[in-house]
């Protein structure tokens, strides 16, 4: 395929998943909700029989769990709204990504919570992933050299860098270890699944053809061309 096929695939590529990323976060949201319907039915008996119990190894497996349950309407209201953004900005670009980095941060998360918290409260809540979200957002363009997700991050660090507050000791009635953790995880994340495909593409463009040097030939067919190319060097597509 020719670069030029490449990058318009790319660009279709790219809407096609960021249709199918507001899909997933409208119904995972939906789903927090429909379980926070069926917890407060039951008097949030599945945010105490289903929360990260510190050093009790059968409450490992609730670091999965837990990120679904919330202890109130206030708790689940507060993180509904940027766990959708951030959860969107995240998905946008590869859904299967998403899901491996939504996995990683639950662990991440939970695991912090499940390793240094307080033995006398169960933990649950979505913050976990709403922070692990924010780490990825915010420096994922770094990892993957692209200019626009690395604005995003500029965005999106400058406009709620206040939450880190939250992820340090301090804030009472704040499980902000599984906040850290979630940034843990978000930061891995980013590194774990940066996008190894364009640096394979941009080392071939620098391999050397063998033979005297041509004179460069003005794009041919599309008089497109010459523009993905450069909005691909500048990391837009």
């Amino acid at each position: 395929m020719s670069g030029l096929g490449r990058r318009q695939v790319d660009a279709e590529q790219i809407l096609a998943e960021a249709r199918k990323a507001l899909f997933v976060m409208f119904g995972f949201v939906a789903l927090v909700w429909a379980v926070q319907l069926a917890n407060w039915s039951s008097g949030y008996a599945l945010s105490r029989d289903h929360g990260i119990a510190p050093g009790d190894i059968g409450t490992l497996p609730d670091v999965f769990a837990s990120s679904l349950l919330h202890w109130n309407w206030a708790h689940i209201e507060a993180n509904s709204g940027p766990l959708f953004v951030f959860g969107f900005l995240a998905a946008y670009r590869g859904v299967a990504r998403f899901l491996g980095l939504s996995v990683l941060v639950m662990v991440t998360s939970g695991l912090a919570e499940w390793v240094f918290g307080d033995e006398t409260h169960r933990t649950v809540g979505a913050s976990g992933l709403v922070y692990g979200f924010f780490a990825y957002v915010v420096v994922r363009g770094l990892f993957d050299r692209h200019l626009i997700d690395t604005l995003i991050g500029v965005v999106m660090a400058a406009s709620y860098a206040y939450i880190l507050t939250t992820a340090v000791p301090g804030t009472p009635g704040v499980s902000w270890l599984g906040h850290l953790g979630g940034l843990i995880g978000g930061v891995a994340g980013a590194w774990l699944f940066r996008d190894r495909g364009r640096d394979r593409a941009r080392a071939g463009d620098r391999k050397p053809t063998p033979g005297p040097a041509l004179p460069a030939a003005r794009p041919a067919g599309n008089p497109r061309a010459a523009l993905y190319k450069e909005l691909d060097d500048l990391g837009l597509l």
